[in-house]
């Protein structure tokens, strides 16, 4: 047992010594201009290399943190975290440059950024293939996504960014009413009557001006009227026949048309 024991004690000595056999590894960037670092990480950008780029905007920010790159590399930074789809990573760079530099010239843009990460978050391959959209999924994102880009409509009116960011929230809009309907006709089909005349109000109080107010006042006659609530009922499809008085939920009902292969 002794004589084990004095081979691995050998074994692991050998060990040790033997690392300092191996060199380490060179720093290429070493002796790197701040001209340099920064056209080296914005060629990785370009070519889609966003880990080399972080890498390299990360040095360049900290070897030159007073320099003229400097607060550009913050910038690119969340830029490629955004594409490299590491959205957490995306909006707290977002963040730390908002807070550090509130008074940037380009700081509208970061706003803007910080608007579309959430917005463009990526579906994955189920999601290309099923054709899924943003409402179906969980709205935190959208919500979060709405509140950057009003920061950036309400803060900077006359950006270049503002006139898209305002589709986008218009967008934003749409898809979250068009949650709770989803949410809505789920429960409709449970048989859960009470939550899904709920949802419809919520979207038809919050999202008022929406394409989806037409079936989510569809859905609260239904509802209602399942639930023996005729006082409810009758408000509510007063309300849907004067404003859609040839929808086609009068014929169709709830009923979504949809096309053969998409299975979801």
């Amino acid at each position: 047992m002794r004589s084990l024991a004095v081979i691995a004690a050998l074994f692991l000595a050998s060990l040790v010594a033997g690392c300092g056999l191996f060199p380490d590894t060179k720093d290429e960037t070493i002796g790197w201009s701040a001209n340099k670092l920064y056209a080296e990480a914005k060629d990785a950008l370009n070519s889609g290399s966003y880990t080399k780029a972080i890498k390299y905007f990360e040095k360049l920010e900290s070897r030159y943190p007073y320099g003229r790159f400097a607060q550009q590399a913050q910038i690119e930074i969340a830029y490629a975290y955004w594409k490299d789809q590491e959205t957490a990573s995306a909006i707290a760079a977002c963040d730390r440059f908002i807070k550090l530099h509130p008074n940037h010239p380009n700081v509208d843009y970061v706003y803007y950024l910080r608007g579309l990460v959430n917005f463009n978050e990526d579906l994955g391959l189920l999601g290309s293939i099923s054709n899924q959209d943003m409402t179906e999924r969980d709205p935190k994102g959208a919500r979060e996504s709405f509140d950057s880009f009003k920061d950036l409509v309400t803060r900077f009116p006359d950006s270049k960014y503002t006139p898209d960011a305002l589709l986008r929230m218009k967008y934003l809009v749409n898809a979250l009413a068009r949650l709770e309907l989803h949410v809505g006709r789920y429960y409709m089909k449970r048989g859960a009557y009470l939550a899904a005349a709920n949802r419809a109000q919520y979207a038809v109080i919050n999202y008022p001006d929406t394409p989806s107010t037409e079936e989510a006042l569809f859905i609260m006659v239904k509802a209602y009227d399942a639930l023996g609530l005729n006082d409810l009922r009758d408000d509510a499809e007063r309300i849907m026949r004067k404003n859609y008085p040839d929808s086609d939920y009068y014929l169709r009902g709830l009923d979504r048309q949809e096309p053969w292969w998409k299975l979801w």
